[in-house]
């Protein structure tokens, strides 16, 4: 079974968008359920490609919310990496 982490990045990432789209007190919750499969599943997410290669995303609680992870199956963990606003048109331009 994989262990899920969140890098600070994505922590980050996570908060500004709680700020600034105020999303409700219970989006934190909500996005920890969305990552509960890759526990069991960790290729569960879409594989990415080009410049984001070898990397895999999930949507959130909300279809607009990608979080972009990757797999290191040789310690069993999955990196949440960024999480981004889809609908934004520099989504993953920074990340």
């Amino acid at each position: 079974m994989a262990r899920v982490e969140f890098a600070r990045a994505a922590v980050e990432d996570l908060d500004r968008l709680i700020a600034v789209l105020t999303l409700p007190a219970a989006t934190r919750e909500r996005v920890r359920s969305c990552l509960q499969p890759l526990c069991e599943f960790p290729r569960l997410g879409t594989e990415l490609t080009g410049r984001w290669k070898d990397l895999r995303f999930v949507l959130g609680p909300w279809r607009w919310m990608l979080l972009v992870y990757e797999h290191h199956a040789a310690d069993g963990r999955v990196v949440v990496l960024t999480v981004q606003d889809a609908r934004s048109s520099s989504a993953s331009a920074d990340g």
